[in-house]
């Protein structure tokens, strides 16, 4: 029998990457807890999902100069995020067309071997902040803003998206969101990305497949969502109304609800507090104090738990990044999963090659075009 819900609860692969057991997300091992109480960096917990372990001193160091040296990209790399700043054009085509660019420049990107593609790895790390913010800049008549090398991850993006050294509660709230980001099971994009390694194509390739599906509203786009439903809340000024008005039109509420956990995304909570410390005493308190009403309501009355989404947004949205490119960051995180499933499936690979149930009609003869008609 085909499985009407979208293949829920099929196992499709074994893996040592990541783990949702019980409500809980893990990162080879690790709780997600573990990571954020102890104020683990996002550079970390890409090493872990690549290497399945925590890096020592002296791997943490040799790691996070590699990721440096190739935050810059290349002018023609840039002339074509140029050419893609048009309004008209989503944010997730540009950056899957630029990743397959990079693709294209790289000489050794047909290559299969584990140093080759552990370079290639590096580089899709370390760029696709530096194209988001370049695209990010140029779409709003901005010049874009060299990298810096001597900051890190999270820091260097912020950097180069405003223009400014992010304070350090910036920088914490940032890298947070990329580690709660950065790998969540067997996700659609991700199972998409070991399709697509599995039938032994290149890594831009398996990104680029990866990418194109995050960008599918019931996917990436959710936050995205979420901050146009806030804004809207804010201009209507009576959150109770607004929700049971799209509720009786079975409108869904973006940021609500999941697939895999029943009672809580152990994400949320992180980002909640990130948020309500954004937003503390500042002109942006309103967004966390509506997000409170937005969730209390949905909870009473639909007995429904927010998800990564609910507060991501803004999180986001006090960092100076604006709603059109909220996936994006999501990808800029998550091409850390993407290219640990990418590894994995690659080093112990069985072509993905899953069957369908016919359900139509069957043994139909065949009629000449002049005999043909349908009543």
């Amino acid at each position: 029998m085909v499985e009407e819900n979208g293949l829920k609860d099929l196992i499709a692969c074994h893996t040592r990457i990541s783990s949702i057991i019980d409500d809980h997300l893990a990162y080879a091992g690790y709780d997600i807890s573990e990571l954020m109480d102890n104020q683990a960096s996002f550079e970390e917990t890409i090493y872990l999902l690549w290497n399945l372990r925590l890096p020592t001193a002296s791997e943490y160091e040799k790691f996070t100069s590699e990721l440096r040296a190739n935050y810059e990209i290349s002018d023609a790399v840039e002339q074509c995020i140029l050419i893609q700043s048009r309004k008209h054009l989503h944010p997730m085509s540009v950056l899957r067309s630029t990743v397959s660019l990079l693709g294209v420049y790289n000489v050794h990107a047909e290559e299969r071997s584990l140093e080759a593609t552990y370079e290639q790895s590096i580089q899709l790390m370390a760029k696709i902040p530096t194209i988001i913010a370049t695209f990010a800049r140029l779409r709003n008549g901005q010049t874009p803003i060299a990298p810096r090398n001597d900051l890190g991850f999270a820091e260097n993006f912020l950097y180069m998206l405003t223009g400014k050294e992010a304070q350090a509660i910036e920088i914490e709230a940032l890298n947070k969101a990329l580690i709660l980001h950065a790998d969540h099971e067997l996700n659609a994009s991700t199972f998409a990305a070991r399709v697509c390694a599995s039938t032994l194509s290149d890594i831009y390739s398996c990104v680029t497949t990866a990418i194109g599906t995050l960008k599918g509203p019931l996917h990436g786009g959710a936050n995205e969502r979420v901050f146009d439903m806030l804004q809207e809340i804010r201009a209507c000024g009576d959150t109770e109304a607004y929700l049971q008005q799209k509720l009786a039109s079975q409108e869904k509420i973006m940021g609500f609800g999941h697939r895999v956990y029943k009672k809580q995304d152990p994400r949320e909570s992180y980002l909640r507090q990130m948020a309500k410390e954004l937003t503390q005493k500042t002109e942006h308190e309103i967004w966390y104090q509506l997000s409170r009403e937005i969730e209390d309501y949905m909870k009473h009355s639909k007995g429904l738990i927010p998800n990564v989404d609910f507060y991501s947004a803004t999180v986001y949205h006090v960092l100076g990044i604006d709603s059109s490119i909220f996936t994006l960051i999501f990808a800029m995180s998550r091409v850390a999963g993407w290219i640990a499933h990418i590894q994995e499936q690659q080093g112990f690979n069985k072509l993905i090659r899953p069957r369908s149930h016919y359900l139509g009609p069957e043994k139909l003869s065949y009629i000449p075009l002049e005999r043909r008609s349908y009543a």
